[in-house]
Formats: structure tokens, C-alpha cells, sequence
């Protein structure tokens, strides 16, 4: 009997269940920094648990939890590494957990996550470790759409958000990091919003984002859901850097644009693929200048059980 309650479960997870309370996802992404490294890979993984059934019958796959408003906890780890005969090697782990909750109130659905993470860089000889702590509160002013600001403090500057690497890539973790320079206390506030389209099975989603630390940056993002199971997406980003790092001794990233593709091959499994091209100042070394622009590959997969 037990074999055959496995057998079910694992049956129902492959290929028609429309609830689910554990999700596990993982990714690669493949880094060219045109003149600062040598072609390098990096790895993340996250396991997140909903405190109740995520019912996924209704509206894309991918939103799933936040249709749902669905409370979790969740622990990241992130892992990259950036080599090359211009540059020193530099490695860096980070491991994250998370919390978000919604909350009714008699008014309107309320909102809170907090997180942290904590990063071990490895530059040269040198070691360092650094911590992060993020608090965020909102509200989801209108059905499905989400508005939030946050606090973030870090106490290194070398502190990457592992849950971020998941949801948004290495790349944008790397470039909040830049964003954030030396001033220790950050204001982030953001919006989301995912609607169906009238008279379709399709769907669309927006979302924003801004970083106010020792410089300031913004993003937006849009998906298209051809069908619950496929989507497509794309982003900008745009940084505005102090004056003291706007120097041609500093190689700050300016913008960055992307696009995505993500498929349930069943309500449990999914795949996916994103592309990132980001345009960077020129890094001077030496007295010569050396092309900075970034360009990250991905390749993700989740399953929900």
C-alpha cells in the first residue's frame, strides 16, 4: 500500500495536479564579460514551502502562489565564479532564506516578507563575508495588483541576495549590489500586477522596481501568457551612478535588457530559458581600456510537489 501511495503521488506530480504546497527550483547560468572573463558558469537552487495549498487551476502556472496570495518560507543558495586574464578570480557562495506572508485586513489584502542572506567572497588570497537583512510591507491595492516598499541593511558591501538570483538572475543580484555602493541603508519599493485578457485563455504581467541607495536605479518587466502553461518576457534596467563612481576609474553597468521563455511541460514541471545583455562603462586597468558589457545565458527548471 505504501508503494502504491507513492506511486500515485509521484504519477499526479508528473503529470495532472492542480495543487501543490512544495516547490524546488534550480538554475545555470552562463556568463561573458567580454574582456573580464574567461567564459564562466554559475548555480542556484531554491526550496520554498506554502503553509497552504496552492490551488494552480486558475490563471497562469507561473503565478500560481501570487494569484493565490499564498503564504511561504523559502531557502535559497547561489553560487558564481568570474575569471580571466584581465581580471583576478573571484568566487562568491551566499545562502538566503525568506519569509512572505498576506494578511486580510477589512480594507484590502496587506503584505510583508523578510529576508536574509549571507555571502562569502573569495577574491585572490582574500576572504570576506558579508550579511543582508530586507524588510518589505504592502498592500495589494486592486485584485492582483501589488504595490510595496521596503528597507534593505547591509552590513558588507559584498552581500548578494540569494533568493534574487532565483527570481531575477545573477546579473541583476550582482547589479543591485553596485547600486547599493557603500551606503549601508537602502529604500526599495516595487508594484506587480497580473491580469487575464478579456475573452482569452491569455494573461499578461507587469512589474517595477526601484533601488534608492549611494545610486539609484529602476526596472520594468512584462510577461506574456500565451497559455497558463507558456510565457514569454522581457525587461529593462537603468542605473544612475553618484559622481564619485561615474569616474573613468570605475565601471558602473548603465543598462541592461532581457528576455525570457518559461513552459509547464505539466502543472508540477517547468523549463525554462532568459537572456541578458548588459551595456557597462569601459573598465580602465592599467591605463588601457578594457570592454565591460555583460552577457548572461540562463536555464532553469522547477517542480512542484
Amino acid at each position: 500500500m505504501k508503494k502504491l501511495g507513492l506511486a500515485t503521488a509521484l504519477l499526479l506530480a508528473m503529470t495532472g495536479a492542480h495543487a501543490y504546497q512544495v516547490e524546488v527550483q534550480g538554475q545555470s547560468e552562463f556568463i561573458n564579460a567580454t574582456d573580464l572573463n574567461d567564459k564562466d558558469f554559475t548555480g542556484a537552487a531554491q526550496g520554498t514551502v506554502y503553509l497552504k495549498n496552492v490551488d494552480a487551476s486558475k490563471g497562469p502556472l507561473a503565478e500560481a502562489a501570487f494569484l493565490n496570495q499564498a503564504s511561504n518560507v523559502s531557502a535559497a543558495y547561489s553560487f558564481a565564479k568570474l575569471s580571466g586574464d584581465e581580471s583576478a578570480t573571484i568566487k562568491n557562495n551566499s545562502f538566503g532564506a525568506k519569509g512572505e506572508a498576506y494578511l486580510p485586513t477589512p480594507y484590502v489584502p496587506a503584505y510583508a516578507s523578510a529576508s536574509y542572506s549571507h555571502s562569502q567572497t573569495k577574491f585572490e588570497d582574500e576572504k570576506d563575508n558579508g550579511d543582508r537583512y530586507s524588510l518589505e510591507v504592502g498592500a495589494l491595492v486592486a485584485p492582483n495588483f501589488l504595490v510595496a516598499v521596503g528597507y534593505t541593511r547591509v552590513s558588507d558591501q559584498i552581500a548578494l541576495d540569494a533568493n534574487n538570483v532565483l527570481e531575477n538572475g545573477v546579473f541583476n543580484t550582482v547589479a543591485d549590489s553596485l547600486i547599493i555602493g557603500e551606503k549601508q541603508d537602502v529604500v526599495t519599493a516595487r508594484t506587480k500586477y497580473v491580469g487575464n485578457i478579456d475573452g482569452t485563455n491569455m494573461a499578461v504581467g507587469f512589474e517595477s522596481n526601484l533601488v534608492y541607495g549611494e545610486n539609484k536605479a529602476y526596472g520594468l518587466k512584462t510577461d506574456l501568457y500565451l497559455t497558463p502553461k507558456l510565457s514569454v518576457g522581457a525587461s529593462y534596467a537603468q542605473a544612475n551612478y553618484s559622481s564619485d563612481q561615474a569616474s573613468d576609474n570605475f565601471s558602473p553597468i548603465k543598462s541592461a535588457w532581457g528576455a525570457n521563455v518559461n513552459y509547464f511541460i505539466t502543472p508540477a514541471v517547468a523549463v525554462g530559458a532568459s537572456y541578458v545583455n548588459a551595456n557597462a562603462k569601459e573598465v580602465v586597468v592599467g591605463g588601457m581600456g578594457i570592454n565591460a558589457d555583460i552577457q548572461t545565458i540562463g536555464v532553469n527548471a522547477k517542480f512542484r510537489f
